[in-house]
């Protein structure tokens, strides 16, 4: 094969390797965020269907309804399936997500996940979530914006929950399983209560390590009242 055979090989290889590289960039950065932004928004919308159809629970969990029995235990999450929509208002007006039961790849690819064994949305322990830095729709990609004090808001179409962020941004290492103990010693929580825990990658490209938020419970209120004031400004 002749020298001009051999380089017009070579870059014809390269421009397909090239263009390889560009299809697999735009797959990551926009195609991933376009299917994920399709699954979130038939998550919520599944979420609210089934709300408006169905009997909602009165009472936010913890709390008695008066003058009667106790009700009884909460269906467990269906794992994959979504339960519950979370906002927070540090990280845009229109900062909305599906919270789905279990943290494996499938489900983080159509909204955040919620640790399976940690404690249920408002209740007494530590509701975990973790949700992608980058790619699917790129839900924490400003998760090292957030500051104390800022609200984390929850609903399962029944009750509002806001919680209040402690910390923050926390970098940790993906084997450090502790962060969503039930009380999470690092956020500087000392006894039981009504905790959030918040995890992502970082780098923001990478994952070889994990950002941390710690949150408690601050408010609870009935949907029919309307919105919490967190999310009213």
């Amino acid at each position: 094969m002749s020298v001009r055979a051999v380089v017009r090989t070579f870059s014809e290889l390269c421009v397909t390797v090239g263009t390889l590289i560009v299809l697999f960039v735009v797959y990551v950065m926009f195609w991933t965020g376009i299917k994920a932004a399709d699954a979130s928004d038939g998550q919520i919308h599944s979420l609210q269907d089934t709300w408006a159809s169905g009997p909602l629970p009165t009472t936010a969990p913890g709390t008695a309804a008066p003058d009667a029995a106790a009700p009884p235990a909460p269906e467990a999450y269906e794992p994959g399936r979504p339960f519950a929509v979370m906002y927070v208002p540090r990280l845009g007006k229109d900062w909305d997500w599906p919270v789905l039961e279990g943290t494996r790849t499938r489900t983080l690819q159509k909204g955040l996940g919620h640790y399976e064994g940690t404690a249920r949305l408002g209740e007494t322990g530590n509701f975990s979530v973790a949700g992608h830095r980058r790619t699917y729709g790129d839900p924490f990609k400003d998760f090292p914006r957030l500051r104390p004090g800022d609200a984390v808001v929850l609903t399962d179409g029944a009750t509002w929950f806001t919680y209040r962020v402690a910390n923050t941004p926390y970098r940790t290492v993906p084997s450090d399983i502790g962060v969503i103990d039930d009380v999470p010693r690092k956020a500087g929580f000392d006894g039981p209560g009504r905790y959030l825990t918040l995890t992502t990658c970082e780098p923001e490209w990478g994952s070889s390590h994990r950002l941390v938020v710690w949150a408690h419970l601050d408010a609870t209120q009935p949907v029919e009242e309307g919105k919490p004031r967190a999310l009213s400004g």
